[in-house]
């Protein structure tokens, strides 16, 4: 599934393509996606100009002076700058096509993806209105994971990968933090202290931004916006690694589950 580092990586590929360009025509081929893509979405958005892309948590946000276009990419979905006459393949489901003969394809072979349309301010769409903060801005910190771990029973993995407590830690990235932090995922979140906590908060936005700017992991079918692959996974430290020498201690990685996702860390390393 494509992670925060994956999403913003397309959001910063695509928007030097497409910001200040006029949307001429809206091709849709299939509306049944994880949500029905609106009906009058090409009435809609034709011969408007998309002011902005941006990104919340695995949202992308094409704002426009009417509204704003909420897609999100799902579990493998991929947006592709192309020009015109390109022919579709049989999961490329939604074309934005603008003046000047540039193509945003939306290919999702799985269809958990979304197109969708708000007049409303982004923000307070109920997909977004109750996520927390991003990880990568000033309002994320570990004073903040520790107030609302306070009496919390939960493994302190599917705590950072609560979205109503952070956006975008994902199951890979979640893994990642957690050993550079030293922290084992198991651990209770009401158990972690201050100082853990201000060392994991910082530790996810390294790990987060040093997968953006290696164009995010490599997983299954997710492609840049340009078709090409992340390369994060080469770092990848233990994910993926069960059973093989610690890069800290040589000692074997451990693999359990938790909340029903794969999760390796560190005996030794991480307590």
């Amino acid at each position: 599934m494509p992670e925060l580092p994956e999403v913003e990586t397309t959001c910063r590929g695509i928007a030097p393509h497409i910001e200040g360009q006029t949307i001429k025509q809206v091709i849709v081929r299939q509306r049944k996606l994880r949500w029905p893509v609106p009906e009058t979405l090409d009435q809609t958005l034709t011969g408007l100009c998309i002011q902005s892309v941006s990104r919340r948590a695995k949202y992308l946000l094409f704002s426009t002076a009417s509204g704003t276009v909420l897609l999100h990419l799902g579990m493998s979905g991929n947006l592709r700058i192309m020009s015109t006459g390109q022919t579709a393949g049989k999961h490329d489901h939604v074309d934005f096509v603008f003046n000047d003969g540039t193509v945003l394809r939306f290919n999702d072979p799985r269809r958990f993806g979304a197109v969708l349309w708000t007049t409303e301010p982004a923000v307070e769409h109920p997909l977004l209105k109750d996520l927390g903060p991003e990880p990568l801005l000033s309002d994320f910190n570990g004073e903040l994971l520790y107030a609302l771990s306070r009496n919390r029973k939960t493994a302190v993995k599917s705590f950072i990968m609560d979205s109503h407590i952070v956006v975008g830690v994902g199951n890979i990235y979640a893994n990642e933090a957690l050993f550079t932090a030293g922290i084992q995922p198991t651990r209770q979140a009401g158990k972690v202290s201050l100082a853990r906590y201000q060392k994991l908060a910082e530790c996810i936005r390294v790990i987060l931004r040093q997968a953006i700017e290696q164009g995010g992991t490599t997983l299954r079918d997710f492609v840049n916006e340009a078709g090409k692959p992340g390369y994060f996974q080469q770092q990848l430290r233990v994910y993926g690694r069960a059973g093989l020498p610690c890069v800290s201690c040589n000692q074997p990685l451990t693999e359990v589950r938790i909340a029903n996702r794969s999760t390796v860390f560190c005996g030794s390393c991480q307590r």
